[in-house]
């Protein structure tokens, strides 16, 4: 698959698996890949890493034998050329064996079955987001044709991955993953929160990913709950049927204040059983006379300070000695291709409302920070005309929303504080 470019988004290009034939060494050993993607701060391609590797040979066809006859979810979207996203909920969803998704594909005229109602020439199918442990439950010996390990990942296979399966025109829109970085099987790296958009470019497509979880995940699930919480009780009770506004488009229903309080709950348990277990981690508590948060003072993880996706390092003028590049033939940077501004996936829970950088290396917040800039700045100049002149503002100029506390509440450098404060005092 590829992946269009958006704005500061990166052109994913297909990239080929495999070496050329003979080639039998591997350019990079397995701690030094590692080494790679637990840095690198852009998308990158890895050169000859997968060649020998039995998963590079699988097809539609080949799956269709192996799962012969089990039903899979395919997502339908249409061939159109609108700028309307077509999210996962908009979208209609058809039961079908891969066969049956071939045989549509095929554009036959009298087509029967499950996809009977989709014009092949005017729909694509998309069966995404397939865990290999749940396709091949019964199969779990192809979980080796996949070996993450030798990307420093030792005992990762096909278990902790996830199968994709388009036909022309099949896309994801516009995201970026909340969790983890993406080591997708056509020698791929997308880092943690890296905005990118996956499109099938072939009559047929299959690719395999998985998700390589990082230190900063932890904290991050903390954040994505506080927000989650305050969100839905805010708008649930300004207004029940008001909240799309404020969810990712893939989210299917809001939650209610008791499961949200569970959900959060949770994030802090699990935080701290990650604490408990790892070596890296060291929490430290605050002084009680309450000054601001140092990363001596609370060392969380190692990346707990850095307030903005991608800050890390990746503008000059830091004081820190820039590290060699790790690019050459055999890991090949991914290039920008547009300046044109993304359209966000969906609001703060898909999101997690985190920067992005573009090619520059110049960091944007949300999209509305602007606007809301512009409004606290109108908003001052009009206070103080008030007291110049003595006189009453009009109702209109004073409203403050729900959606206005929000945006202050949940702006991500917030989020971090408070998900900060909240971990210091239960470690106290």
């Amino acid at each position: 698959m590829a992946a269009g470019s958006e704005a500061t988004t990166p052109v994913i290009v297909a990239a080929g698996a495999g070496a050329e034939e003979g080639e039998h060494v591997k350019p990079l050993k397995p701690e030094k890949a590692k080494e790679i993607i637990m840095s690198l701060q852009q998308p990158a391609i890895f050169c000859n890493m997968v060649f020998d590797w039995p998963a590079r040979h699988w097809n539609a066809k080949y799956l269709s034998q192996v799962l012969h006859g089990k039903q899979i979810r395919f997502r339908m979207g249409m061939r159109s050329m609108s700028t309307v996203p077509q999210f996962e909920t908009t979208c209609n969803y058809v039961e079908a064996t891969l066969e049956e998704f071939l045989t549509w594909n095929c554009d036959q005229s009298s087509i029967s079955g499950p996809f009977r109602d989709y014009d092949h020439s005017k729909f694509w199918a998309y069966a995404d987001y397939k865990y290999f442990v749940s396709l091949f439950e019964d199969k779990t010996d192809l979980f080796q044709d996949v070996k993450w390990s030798d990307f420093g990942f030792p005992g990762r296979n096909g278990q902790e991955s996830t199968l994709w399966i388009g036909s022309l025109g099949a896309h994801t829109p516009c995201h970026l993953d909340s969790y983890g970085c993406n080591l997708v099987f056509q020698v791929l790296f997308v880092p943690r929160h890296w905005w990118h958009y996956v499109e099938s470019i072939d009559p047929v497509t299959v690719s395999i990913n998985s998700w390589i979880e990082l230190e900063e995940d932890h904290l991050a699930r903390v954040e994505e709950a506080i927000t989650r919480m305050l969100v839905c009780a805010l708008k649930t009770a300004e207004n029940p049927q008001n909240t799309r506004a404020w969810l990712n488009p893939t989210e299917v229903e809001e939650t209610s204040h008791a499961v949200n309080c569970c959900y959060l709950n949770a994030a802090v348990s699990a935080f701290f059983d990650h604490c408990r277990t790892s070596e890296v981690v060291e929490i430290q508590a605050l002084g009680r006379d309450g000054e601001h948060m140092k990363k001596e003072e609370l060392n969380v993880c190692s990346h707990m300070e850095v307030g903005q996706t991608g800050s890390q390092n990746l503008t000059t003028g830091t004081g820190k000695p820039e590290a060699a590049s790790p690019f050459g033939p055999d890991l090949v940077p991914v290039a920008h291709r547009s300046k044109e501004p993304p359209s966000e996936r969906g609001g703060i829970f898909g999101s997690d409302g985190k920067d992005f950088v573009d090619k520059d290396g110049e960091h944007f917040g949300k999209l509305h920070c602007a606007k809301r800039q512009q409004i606290m700045s109108n908003s001052e100049n009009a206070i103080e005309e008030q007291i110049a002149s003595n006189t009453t503002m009009a109702p209109s100029q004073t409203f403050i929303s729900t959606d206005d506390l929000l945006d202050c509440l949940v702006n991500p450098q917030v989020t971090r504080i408070v998900a900060q404060l909240l971990i210091q005092g239960r470690s106290l």
